[in-house]
Order: C-alpha cells, then structure tokens, then sequence
C-alpha cells in the first residue's frame, strides 16, 4: 500500500485565470492622412464596472501599435473590416474583444482609482 493518504498535500495547485469581460474597442478618427489623431475607447458589455478611459494614438503607425498591444488580431476579417471603416468613414467598432479587469488596467482603457 502507498504511504501518501489522498489529503497529504502534494496536489498541485490549480491557479484560476482572472475573469474576462466582453466588450468592443470603439476608434474614432480626427483629422486625415498622416496627422490624423484617433481616439480608441474599450466598452464593456456589462453596465458596471470601471469607466472607459481613451486612448489616443496619433498617427496610423501608432494607432496600429496600440492595437498590437491592446491584443488585438489582426487576422480576423470583423478587425480589418474595422480598420477600413475608420479610413472611410471616420469611426468603426471592433467587436467581441474579451479582457480581464487587470488587462484593461494594465492597457490603461480603464479609470481606476
């Protein structure tokens, strides 16, 4: 028989991955071609929680930077759909985007205080 009872502690330790939200970035543009500033707010699907806080990226290299780093893919056809929307009309959405309190934080899309 085996010495180590089913209570003795050598399970491993399951950590739980943070909770995710669903949401959708909205991109707004000001202003055309190189000089144009756009304005990416994330919007949770839930009535509560924290305050989306804007971000700016000024520039279509910077705007492309900041979605990199949000987590945004690129591959899906709904986010290049997206980005043709904002060069023609001037704003778009990108939807079902699903982060975590610390994630949205940690992007700085949130107010937290």
């Amino acid at each position: 028989m085996s010495g180590l009872s089913s209570g003795s502690g050598l399970a491993p330790q399951l950590e739980t991955a943070p909770a995710k939200a669903r949401g959708f970035l909205h991109i707004q543009r000001h202003g055309s071609g190189p000089h144009a500033v756009y304005v990416i707010t994330y919007h949770r699907l839930e009535s509560e929680g924290a305050r989306p806080k804007p971000a700016l990226a000024e520039g279509a290299h910077s705007l492309i930077e900041l979605l990199e780093r949000i987590g945004v893919d690129f591959r899906i056809s709904e986010v290049r759909g997206a980005l043709e929307d904002v060069l023609r009309l001037g704003s778009a959405n990108i939807p079902d985007l699903w982060l975590s309190d610390e994630e949205m934080i940690e992007k700085g899309l949130v107010e937290h205080g």
